[in-house]
């Protein structure tokens, strides 16, 4: 197995030195995703901080009426958990699901905690990782309330500029909140302009 995408990664924050990729590499496991698969279904508790080093993956929730709502995508060289579950221990309201076939590394609470604990660099990494994360989130919220559909589909190209061209309309158009038809007149009107 190798980390080398994750050790990559983290140069962007706190780079790593010998002793640390160690550690990391004895407390992180490598896992081959099927496209569909779940790695977090609702009602179980989040267990893995999951980095992807190939592929995509959606977090969505389903409402009462059973409307998929994708909440984020990540693909390669992005984090994704359920942070609630995976640090109150309780049930998840959400699932994880591979979009496309995937290769992830994920580590468990109790490694986590111990690295956090042991290496405060992945203590520092880890919080900006998670501020960033929230600060997406807040963008997303403020978008959803303040910007139409036309304006939300440009913000999606922008914060996946990739990810437009591998997902099918239905999941864009879930995580935008609208209906594939819509996605596809806006999109057909963005390319006659």
């Amino acid at each position: 197995m190798t980390v080398q995408p994750l050790i990559e990664y983290f140069k962007n924050y706190l780079p790593l030195n010998d002793e640390e990729i160690s550690l990391l590499t004895s407390r992180v496991t490598q896992r081959q995703i099927k496209r569909r698969q779940m790695i977090l279904q609702e009602g179980f508790v989040c267990k893995h901080y999951t980095f992807v080093e190939k592929g995509c993956f959606k977090m969505y929730g389903i409402d009462e009426k059973g409307t998929e709502h994708n909440l984020r995508f990540a693909a390669e060289n992005d984090w994704i958990a359920d942070l609630g579950s995976f640090y109150s221990e309780k049930p998840s309201k959400l699932f994880i699901e591979a979009i496309e076939p995937s290769v992830i590394l994920q580590i468990e609470k109790k490694d986590l905690l111990f690295l956090f604990v042991n290496v405060h660099k992945f203590d520092r990494n880890f919080r900006v990782i998670v501020e960033e994360k929230f600060i997406e989130l807040q963008n997303r919220l403020l978008q959803n309330f303040s910007s139409n559909a036309h304006q939300r589909y440009l913000d999606f190209l922008e914060q996946y500029p990739d990810l437009s061209l591998r997902l099918p309309n239905t999941q864009i158009a879930s995580y935008l909140g609208i209906t594939p038809e819509f996605l596809s007149k806006i999109r057909g009107e963005k390319l006659t302009k």
